[in-house]
Parts: structure tokens; C-alpha cells; sequence
């Protein structure tokens, strides 16, 4: 397939959680209405979820994020609303940090032309998978759906899509043709 969706970590401890901010729930229709695009186009749909153990304060995220978050086997860690059912289908990359290496393989074997990003949090997972990608296929068009996208720290996410664009990863409100590729 020539173009991918990642969903990055839209779960309940993201929205609604620990780590939840207001305005995370108001990008469950802007993910919802991408991931159906991608489907009624038949381009190829994948989620990352953030995933740790009971032990998750005495690793290095939770010695410098101690805040309990995503816990395997809790609702927190489940994907929120409408994308829990929408994930069912398609492939999910748990991950215990940032980035997702399983990710990172992935994209590594397949070539795709368009890899296209959305979720939570933008200025952390959102844009260290879209650094990933941009690593594991350097010539593909890459790019972040600001309007499906968010982040609990606005002035962070704001350096984040600056720093992106600086690395030619393209930040957009909505799918757009890049390249002629759209």
C-alpha cells in the first residue's frame, strides 16, 4: 500500500486520565473520520499504544514523568471512545516508551509513499514516531494532522511541529496532496 495512518496513543489515560487534558476528547472525531478515509481508500491503518508495567516510577520515563499512566491491564491503557472499536482491525504497536521500535521494523520492511501521523501527545509520541518514520523511510512524504492531533502543553507543541517542519516532515490541518500524491 502507497499511504499509512499511524494513530499514535489516542488512549483513555491521554484523554480523559492522568495525562488527560480537556481538549484531548475533541480530536476523537477528527481521528475517527481519517481512520475511515484511509479504510474506504484501502490504504493500510496502524495504532501505537502506550503500555508500561507496575514498576513504570523506577524506569527512566517514570523517574523524569512520575506519573502513573497507560498501565498494562487497565482501563487507562485501553484506547479511548470510538477507537477502541476502529483498532480491532488493524495492526497495534504496544510500546513502553516514546517511539515504537516494533514500529520502526515495520515501516523498515514496507516502502510507502505517504506516511501520515495523528494522536497524543504531539510534542512527545506524536513526534518521536514521526522522527521514526522519517528514519525507517527517508523517502517518504511524511506528515502530522495538526486538527487530529494535540497536546496538554500548547507552547510544546508548537516547537514540536517547528522542529518537524525544520526535518521536512510537513504539519497540516487536514489531508492535502503532498507531492501529487493525495
Amino acid at each position: 500500500m502507497e499511504k499509512l495512518l499511524i494513530v499514535v496513543d489516542y488512549q483513555v489515560d491521554f484523554v480523559t486520565g492522568s495525562l488527560g487534558f480537556p481538549e484531548a476528547k475533541n480530536l476523537e472525531g477528527p481521528i475517527v473520520r481519517l481512520i475511515r478515509t484511509y479504510e474506504e481508500k484501502g490504504d493500510e491503518v496502524v495504532f501505537t499504544q502506550d503500555v508500561h508495567e507496575d514498576s513504570y516510577l523506577h524506569e527512566e520515563e517514570g523517574r523524569n514523568l512520575p506519573i502513573p499512566h497507560c498501565l498494562k491491564g487497565t482501563p487507562g491503557a485501553e484506547f479511548y471512545g470510538q477507537i477502541q472499536a476502529l483498532s480491532a482491525n488493524h495492526e497495534v504497536f504496544e510500546k513502553p516508551t516514546f517511539g515504537s521500535a516494533d514500529l520502526f521494523k515495520f515501516l523498515q520492511k514496507k516502502r510507502h509513499r505517504t506516511i501520515a501521523l495523528c494522536g497524543l501527545d504531539g510534542s512527545i509520541c506524536v513526534f518521536a514516531n514521526a522522527i521514526l518514520a522519517k528514519t525507517a523511510d527517508p523517502d517518504a512524504h511524511i506528515e502530522v494532522y495538526a486538527d487530529a492531533t494535540g497536546s496538554a502543553d500548547p507552547k510544546a507543541l508548537a516547537n514540536a511541529y517547528a522542529a518537524m517542519k525544520r526535518l521536512h516532515i510537513e504539519v497540516s490541518e487536514e489531508p492535502r496532496k503532498a507531492g501529487g500524491l493525495f
